[in-house]
């Protein structure tokens, strides 16, 4: 049988199903797995060994009941941004160090509610404000493909542990498409759904606007049995919409034939890698072999993305980072007076990266430009959306890459900003648009994965999922495991 840390959700689901095997026993697994790897990939900032054995027999118990869930008795790794009662939430950064949550977040509660097991916090850039994993306060995060590189970020650690075998699945964040980057870097599948598809609640907000949850696993399949979980209306998120949730495995059917596929080719950017477009197009041609119409589209507005975002995103942050002031959460730096300690504590504890992005979020809200940038910005993220709603009346999603690079070396763009905001480049417009998306492998580039991006109407998960499923069908490149 195959070694119990290698199963994916759905093999684990079945096994479990069968009792071939137990939770208690793929728990045991897994957890054997993170302590040998950790040293090197770096993907846990806490593991809750006790927390989840105890949670594990309390699955095998109920094993067989009514009511039991697609999660249930399947471990999961958090993001560090999700609080979680009685287990430290960081955010990976020094200014929420030691803070534990009195409460879980929507989603953490519907996991543990459907007998999920929760394994532990996984690492990621600091308040979610990275494209590499290399702004935690706590250390990098390799890549299993190649420990020299970045798993992608924010996310990198809810990807890195499913790509070492630490985990089956994990939820991450995605504000900018910190869940697809690292889906597509560490070569697993990854999902953003529609804005007010899964409750913010418990989320340590970044950009408010932006910020959505989404899984991270091996297959397609293993993320509709996640988001079929976590999913639907909250009254405790005034964000959340009340739009029904869909059987997400139901729509698995393999038939993606008479679908119109669109292709925009403002996300083939200039310097894009050669073999990260040959492989996500020759990803899009084994759509049309498999029955879709390729349509060729223009967003036209897709080139002032990057900029709306990092004025967006950051003035956003300005406001949610401001209660972070040493005198409610986490630790404190002495100073002479209030006004002093709060200065010292965030210019002490919050990372060069969280300080950049608050003063560019200030300064694009401040009197005299408001209009000129913030203003300005919502009016371009409004152009940006109604190119979706103009292009969805004529395609059922599009097809893009998700990223113009595989993973970069570790270290290679910490000193240019900008070349680091630019790796999100054909991510950001859809958490603009407030659109799904969905990233599944898709082939090889200097041997590292390439990961091709589909993009979907709102609340039209289903549809996604069911053609990111039907490609899986067809190709193996989400069975290709690294060798670490």
């Amino acid at each position: 049988m195959t070694e119990l840390h290698n199963l994916t959700v759905t093999e684990a689901r079945a096994a479990l199903d069968a009792g071939d095997i137990t939770a208690v026993a793929l728990t045991e697994a897994l957890l054997a797995r993170i302590a040998a790897l950790e040293p090197t990939i770096h993907a846990f900032l806490a593991v809750t060994g006790e927390q989840a054995l105890a949670q594990a027999r309390a699955a095998d118990a109920a094993r067989g009941q009514p009511g039991n869930g697609p999660m249930h008795g399947i471990p999961i790794a958090i993001k560090d941004v999700l609080c979680t009662e009685g287990v430290p939430t960081t955010c990976g950064s020094r200014i929420l160090e030691g803070f534990t949550p009195p409460y879980d977040a929507t989603v953490v509660a519907r996991l543990k509610q459907g007998g999920a097991v929760l394994l532990g916090k996984v690492n990621c850039d600091e308040f979610a404000m990275g494209s590499s994993t290399e702004n935690s306060a706590y250390g990098v995060t390799t890549n299993p493909w190649d420990t020299s590189r970045v798993p992608g970020g924010s996310s990198g650690g809810s990807a890195a542990a499913v790509a070492a075998r630490q985990a089956p699945a994990s939820l991450g964040t995605d504000t900018g498409g910190s869940i697809r980057l690292p889906a597509a870097f560490c070569g697993i599948s990854g999902i953003k759904p529609t804005y007010g598809r899964v409750s913010r609640y418990g989320l340590v907000a970044y950009g408010s606007s932006l910020d959505q949850i989404g899984p991270m696993a091996w297959t397609v399949a293993d993320l509709a049995m996640v988001l079929q979980v976590i999913a639907g209306h909250d009254q405790l998120d005034s964000t959340s919409m009340t739009t029904p949730v869909p059987d997400y495995r139901a729509a698995l059917t393999g038939d993606i034939r008479g679908l119109r596929v669109g292709v925009p080719q403002e996300y083939f950017v200039e310097g894009m890698e050669p073999g990260v477009e040959h492989a996500v197009r020759t990803a899009i041609q084994t759509l049309r072999d498999m029955g879709a119409e390729l349509v060729e589209v223009s967003l036209p507005h897709t080139r002032y993305a990057l900029p709306t975002y990092y004025i967006i995103a950051p003035a956003e942050a300005s406001a949610n980072l401001a209660r972070y002031d040493g005198v409610r959460f986490g630790p404190r730096v002495p100073g002479d007076s209030m006004w002093e300690e709060i200065e010292r504590t965030r210019g002490t504890l919050f990372g060069a990266e969280v300080r950049r992005r608050i003063m560019l979020g200030t300064y694009a809200l401040s009197a005299g430009y408001y209009d000129a940038y913030y203003k300005r910005a919502q009016q371009v993220r409004t152009l940006i959306r109604r190119d979706f709603q103009t292009v969805f009346e004529q395609v059922d999603v599009l097809a893009a890459p998700t990223a113009p690079t595989v993973a970069f070396p570790i270290g290679q763009k910490m000193d240019d900003p900008l070349a680091m905001y630019l790796t999100d480049v054909c991510t950001l417009p859809i958490n603009l648009a407030g659109v799904p998306g969905l990233v599944v492998p898709c082939g090889f580039s200097a041997n590292l994965p390439v990961g091709l991006q589909l993009i979907g109407k709102p609340f039209d998960e289903s549809t996604l999922l069911r053609v990111g499923e039907a490609y899986q069908r067809q190709t193996d490149w989400h069975t290709r495991r690294p060798g670490i």
